[in-house]
């Protein structure tokens, strides 16, 4: 038997800020000459971005100077946000803390060591002798990644419960100095927020709690791919102030040209074809990445249309996005009984991981 998602859940910053409030406190922590601003007013309205979550409020972000302050910032409010969202997750799968045997945390925009995923054990009684993976480096696309090997534990160990939280908070890495155009289309793009995920094995024996609220699909296979000699047309790089964004203007032409390819031959694997996928769960990396995934499998609209939804009202969530997104679908746009899904996560290497999932 296949894993099954019990539940996703999500936790936003309670700071909504609508685009051009982000804009204009973006504009001011760099303290930009006019014309700065004037390009960076463009960039952000060429976004699709109307709403995000920030988890500070505005204000305090012209506070926050150094990379000690930015990580401290991010150790203590990755820790409560991937609470929230866990203990949801939980809830609605009807699951305790104490049912997990494995706690998969993914982040990119912070450091925490002990990591956070040793933060949340005390602080929701999950058991000492749980097995945890913490991921870093993978960017926007650890979240489906992430998913890909939970599915892999669960296939070893079938009578197993486990949790995938993934955690953003990309506001803090605003830059104050030496501002360039990738910095200025990340700012416009990025939100901050915790999605958490909870998935058990095909023989786990008895069914303690309430059961799920929503279940979610079954997780039938994972693929990853990495298209060779494009390392260096995303990422981040460390600067004194925190993450700084590596970004080049090919990313979707390199996503354009690799992902026909990857996602043919891994749905033909398992006897499907394009027009056999039900949902699309597609990295919101920007306007012109989705458009770019798009063209490449002739996807109508409808297809990438809640990718294009969750941009708008979220922003690009980074590894949490597919989660934020899979999310809706299974709650408001839930397919049915046998329909199949296919998760698509973009991110550095550049790289792609699909997920294949079945309601």
């Amino acid at each position: 038997m296949m894993p099954q998602i019990m539940a996703v859940r999500s936790a936003l910053p309670g700071n909504l800020v609508g685009q051009a409030e982000a804009t204009a406190a973006f504009a001011a922590r760099g303290k930009m000459r006019p014309a700065q601003r004037s390009l960076v007013e463009r960039l952000h309205a060429a976004a699709e971005v109307k709403t995000r979550h920030a988890v500070l409020p505005l204000a305090e972000y012209g506070t926050l100077v150094g990379l000690e302050a930015v990580n401290d910032r991010y150790v203590s409010e990755a820790t409560a946000l991937g609470e929230r969202a866990l203990r949801a997750a939980l809830d609605a799968a009807g699951l305790a803390p104490a049912d997990l045997d494995l706690l998969i945390v993914t982040s990119v925009t912070g450091v925490a060591v002990p990591s956070v995923d040793a933060r949340l054990i005390p602080a929701l009684g999950m058991r000492p002798d749980i097995r945890r993976l913490p991921i870093f480096g993978l960017g926007c696309v650890a979240g489906a990644a992430a998913l890909g090997r939970l599915h892999d534990y669960l296939l070893g160990w079938p009578g197993h419960t486990a949790a995938l939280l993934a955690i953003e908070l990309c506001s803090l890495n605003w830059p104050t100095s030496g501002i360039t155009p990738a910095d200025m289309v990340a700012a416009g793009l990025f939100g901050d927020g915790a999605v958490a995920l909870v998935a058990r094995g095909g023989q786990v024996a008895g069914d303690e709690g309430t059961g799920p609220q929503t279940p979610g699909p079954c997780v039938v296979a994972s693929r990853s791919a990495v298209y060779p000699g494009t390392g260096d047309a995303l990422g981040w790089r460390l600067s004194n102030e925190g993450f700084r964004i590596v970004l080049k203007t090919e990313l979707p032409a390199v996503v354009e040209r690799g992902i026909a390819d990857s996602v043919t031959g891994f749905l033909a694997e398992h006897d499907l074809t394009i027009d056999d996928i039900d949902r699309w769960i597609c990295h919101p990396g920007g306007p012109k990445v989705i458009d770019a995934v798009q063209r490449a499998l002739k996807l109508p609209d409808s297809a990438v249309a809640v990718s294009r939804h969750s941009l708008a009202e979220v922003g690009n969530l980074s590894s949490a996005s597919v989660l934020h997104i899979l999310e809706t679908i299974n709650d408001a746009h839930r397919p049915p009984a046998g329909s199949s899904g296919l998760m698509i996560g973009l991110g550095p290497g550049v790289s792609a991981e699909l997920v294949l999932l079945r309601w």
